[in-house]
C-alpha cells in the first residue's frame, strides 16, 4: 500500500448481479510497491476483485493486463472481465455520448478473482522520487518540482520510469508484482492463472516460462487475448512472405461482411478458404519472386482478388503484397468510406477522399478513448472511492515510442518473439492451458498468425490437447460485440473448470 498521501486506494464492498446468480464482492484499488536493491522505486497500481467465503486454495485468480505497449489495463478491466463494463452498441460499434456503464453479466468474477494490473507509466502507476530528490532543500519550489517528478512523466522520473519500458524490466516488474501479491494476500495455494490482450498476450507467452523459471509461480491456465506473439508477423516487405500471407483470412472475412465478395459463405467460412488458398497457393507463388511463371501469377493474384473484393489490377500492382492502410481504404472506397484496422467491421466517413493516402485517423483506436476514459476514471474515483490527483493514463504514446524491444545481451537485432518461452513454459508444466482467442476482423494481429504460429510450433503430443485457439466475431476487442462476449464467457467457465 502507497505511503503516498496523493496516492490513497480504497476497499469498497460491491454486489454483482448476473444471470448466472449474485455475487458479493470486496473491490481492492491499491498501489503495490517495486523494489531495486531493496528501495523503493515504483509503484503498481491495481484493483482487484475478490469473493469472500472462498476456499482460497480451490478459487482460481487471475492477473489482467493490456498491451501497447503503454496502455493500461482499463480495456479487459471495463470491457470485458470486470463487474461493471461500458456499454456498447450489440454490434460492437460506438453508441453516442454519454458514457454509459452496466452491471456486467459475463464478468469473469463469476469463476475468478480478479486483479486488474497497470503496468508502469499507464493507468496510475508511477515511478518513486529517488534520493537525488529527497536530499533537494525543503523550499516550495523544491516540493514542486518533487510533484512534477512523482506524478508527470517528465524530467528525473522520466529517466526512472524509461528503465521499466524495455521488455525484460517490463517483464521482471510483472513478476515482482504477482510475486508480492500472492505473498501479501496469502493465495500461494490459489490456481493462478494471467490473461493479457494484444502486447499483453505477448507478455502472457513470455510470463508462461518466467514465473515458472524465476519467481517460483505455478500457473494452471493462460489466456491470450488479440495477441502478437512474434513481432516479425507484424511487418511485410519483399524478404518476408509471412506477415503477407497471415493477414489475408482476416482481409477475407471483413470482405464478406461487407458484402464485397461473391459467396454465400459466413464469413468465417470465408476466412478459413482463404486461409488454405495462403497456405497452399500464395505462400509458394510469392517464395518464387521473379522466376514464378507470369500465368500462375496471374491467376493466384486474380483468386486473392476475389477473396479479399479488392481490384485485379490493384492486387497485380502491389505483386499480391496487401497491406492492411490499403486494403482498409480501397475495400469501401467507391462510398468514400475507410475501414478500422483494428475491427475492419467498423468503418468511418473518409475525411479526405481524394487525397492520395488516406490522412484519416483510425475509428477503432482514437474513437473508443472517450468512451474507456469516461467508464474507468468514473468507475475508480466515484465507484470505488479512488483518492488521488494523478491523471490515469489509459494509452500512453509515450511510453509507446520509448519502449525498447531488443533484448539485452551482445547481439541487439532482430524482432523480438515469444513462441518459444510459451514452448519452454508449457513444457516445464505439462499441466499448463493455453488459451488464444482473437477476433476475425482484426487487421492488426490478425487470427491466422497464431493459427500458423501454432502449426510451427511442433509441441509434443502429450502437449497438443493443452492447446486451445478459439476466434469471435469482432476485431482486436471482439468482446465489445454482444454475442462474442457471452460466447467467450461460456468458453472460459469451461476452460477454467479443466484447468483448475
Amino acid at each position: 500500500m502507497s505511503d503516498n498521501p496523493q496516492r490513497q486506494g480504497s476497499t469498497t464492498e460491491h454486489l454483482l448481479t448476473t444471470p448466472h446468480g449474485s455475487h458479493p464482492y470486496t473491490a481492492s484499488a491499491q498501489w503495490q510497491t517495486l523494489y531495486e536493491y531493496d528501495k523503493p522505486v515504483a509503484e503498481l497500481f491495481h484493483v482487484a476483485y475478490t469473493i469472500a467465503d472462498q476456499n482460497l486454495a480451490q478459487r482460481p485468480i487471475t492477473f489482467v493486463f493490456n498491451g501497447g505497449p503503454g496502455a493500461a489495463s482499463a480495456y479487459l478491466h471495463m470491457g470485458a472481465l470486470g463487474p461493471r463494463r461500458v456499454m456498447f452498441n450489440p454490434d460492437g460499434s460506438l453508441p453516442r455520448p454519454p458514457v454509459q456503464v452496466a452491471d456486467n453479466g459475463e464478468s469473469w468474477l463469476s469463476f475468478t478473482d480478479l486483479v486488474f494490473i497497470d503496468p508502469l507509466g499507464t493507468g496510475f502507476s508511477r515511478t518513486l522520487p529517488g534520493d537525488e530528490d529527497k536530499n533537494k532543500p525543503d523550499d516550495k519550489a523544491s516540493e514542486a518540482d518533487r510533484a512534477s517528478q512523482v506524478d508527470k512523466p517528465e524530467g528525473k522520473a522520466d529517466d526512472r520510469a524509461k528503465k521499466f519500458w524495455t521488455v525484460d524490466r517490463d517483464l521482471n516488474a510483472l513478476g515482482e508484482f504477482i510475486q508480492g501479491y500472492l505473498s501479501a494476500h496469502h493465495r500461494w495455494l490459489s490456481p493462478v492463472f494471467i490473461a493479457g490482450e494484444s502486447y499483453g498476450g505477448f507478455r502472457v507467452a513470455k510470463l508462461c516460462r518466467k514465473l515458472q523459471q524465476d519467481y517460483g509461480v505455478g500457473l494452471c491456465g493462460a489466456i491470450l487475448i488479440s495477441p502478437v506473439m512474434e513481432f516479425m508477423l507484424l511487418e511485410g516487405n519483399d524478404y518476408s512472405l509471412s506477415r503477407w500471407a497471415t493477414v489475408i483470412p482476416s482481409m477475407a472475412a471483413t470482405a464478406a461482411y461487407h458484402g464485397r465478395v461473391a459467396t454465400s459463405d459466413s464469413p468465417a467460412a470465408h476466412g478459413a478458404k482463404a486461409a488454405a488458398f495462403a497456405r497452399k497457393s500464395l505462400i509458394p507463388l510469392l517464395a518464387l519472386g521473379s522466376t514464378a511463371d507470369p500465368e500462375d501469377q496471374r491467376q493466384v493474384f486474380q483468386q486473392l482478388a476475389e477473396l479479399i473484393g479488392l481490384p485485379p489490377d490493384l492486387v497485380q500492382r502491389h505483386r499480391g503484397r496487401i497491406d492492411i492502410v490499403t486494403f482498409a481504404r480501397e475495400l469501401l472506397r467507391h462510398q468514400q468510406r475507410i475501414l478500422g484496422l483494428y475491427d475492419g467491421s467498423v468503418t468511418a466517413i473518409d475525411p479526405f477522399p481524394d487525397r492520395l493516402q488516406n490522412e484519416g485517423t483510425d475509428p477503432t483506436l482514437e474513437g473508443i478513448d472517450r468512451l474507456f476514459t469516461g467508464a474507468i476514471n468514473s468507475h475508480l474515483r466515484s465507484t470505488l472511492g479512488v483518492n488521488t490527483t494523478l491523471t490515469y493514463n489509459l494509452l500512453s504514446f509515450e511510453v509507446f515510442k520509448a519502449w525498447e524491444f531488443l533484448p539485452e545481451g551482445e547481439y541487439r537485432q532482430g524482432f523480438v518473439g515469444s513462441v518459444d518461452d510459451l514452448r519452454a513454459g508449457m513444457a516445464l508444466n505439462p499441466y499448463l492451458k493455453v488459451y488464444i482467442t482473437h477476433g476475425i476482423y482484426d487487421l492488426v494481429t490478425p487470427y491466422f498468425s497464431s493459427e500458423h504460429l501454432k502449426d510451427l510450433m511442433n509441441l509434443n503430443p502429450e502437449l497438443r490437447p493443452n492447446l486451445t485457439l478459439r476466434h469471435f466475431q469482432g476485431g482486436h476487442m471482439f468482446y465489445t460485440w454482444e454475442e462474442s462476449r457471452r460466447q467467450w464467457f461460456d468458453d472460459m467457465q469451461g476452460f477454467y473448470r479443466q484447468a483448475a
